[in-house]
């Protein structure tokens, strides 16, 4: 019996693109409108517009992020990346922390569930 189709999810340089330039519309057109999204032990994100709302709100509490991408890999529906995601501050200082993340993506291609596993607290020291 033949393994189902699976479509692939957004490509780790499409996701980060619109993540690093704090761009809720094009992470929101990556987003299934029932997304699940989970930052470290939070309580889940549920729908789009409560990610992209709490994404906005974390993009006003700082100037710019960069995500870069050590490794990744694409197993099914779902992609793992392993980065080192580099954070100004407002007052202009930065911190690299390490990041992974994690998103399954459904047949149609949308990511349905999103996790990012860090530790923000460095972000904020």
């Amino acid at each position: 019996m033949a393994e189902p189709v699976v479509a692939a999810g957004p490509s780790v340089e499409r996701v980060f693109r619109a993540v690093d330039a704090m761009d809720a519309e094009g992470l929101g057109a990556l987003l299934a409108e029932d997304a699940r999204m989970v930052f470290g032990n939070a309580p889940p994100l549920v729908g789009r517009a409560a990610i992209l709302s709490d994404c906005l709100t974390f993009a006003a509490a700082i100037q710019r992020m960069e995500h870069r991408v050590l490794r990744h890999w694409v197993v099914g529906a779902d992609t793992i990346a392993e980065a080192r995601a580099t954070y100004t501050r407002l007052d202009g200082s930065g911190v690299t922390i390490p990041v992974v993340s994690i998103w399954t993506a459904r047949a149609d291609g949308l990511i349905s569930h999103y996790r990012v596993y860090y530790d923000p607290s460095p972000i904020f020291a």
